[in-house]
């Protein structure tokens, strides 16, 4: 096998843990590993790097600290809000919402609830926290013109030849 480099499609499964060692996600229990554009961001820096140069087969554990994995939590992006910018929408904390602000959408969480106010979040759920990957390399694959172009694998069900003959 040749070692993982830019351009190459590659799939892993992995399992992340937060800094207490519960688990957060595990791809394989999903039984649905990660295919990502090495070299293309489409993961995080820190485990993109680790990865870089190994080969499918290999395993391996890193720990990402916050301000490499989603940054440190920043305390000035929780804000009170108005209740009726949520209309009559049943609220709970822990759910989710896409809100517009002034560097584009972001996708903030409810933290509290009162008569006249909702206390959002915009943190990433996973900011400030340290986070500790188990990864099983799968497999690599040169990427396809289209995949080069959109900067992202494609559906899996496509063929690449069928890929490379469609038009970018």
């Amino acid at each position: 096998m040749t070692p993982i480099e830019s351009h190459q499609v590659v799939g892993f499964h992995y399992v992340l843990r937060d800094e207490r060692h519960r688990v957060l996600d595990d791809s394989f229990k999903r039984a649905k590993p990660l295919y990502y554009l090495h070299g293309h961001a489409n993961i995080m820096t820190a485990l993109e790097h680790e990865i870089d140069g190994r080969t499918p087969g290999e395993t391996f554990e890193i720990t990402i600290d916050p301000a490499n994995a989603y940054g440190e939590r920043n305390e000035a992006l929780m804000q009170s809000v108005n209740r009726a910018a949520f209309g009559n929408a049943e609220l709970a904390p822990g759910m989710r919402f896409e809100a517009n602000g002034p560097d584009g959408a972001r996708t903030v969480t409810v933290v509290d609830i009162d008569e006249n106010a909702v206390t959002v979040d915009a943190n990433h759920p996973l900011a400030g926290r340290t986070l500790n990957y188990y990864v099983e390399l799968l497999d690599q694959r040169e990427a396809t013109r289209a995949e080069l172009a959109k900067g992202h694998p494609l559906d899996p069900s496509v063929q690449p030849s069928e890929v490379e003959d469609k038009k970018l």
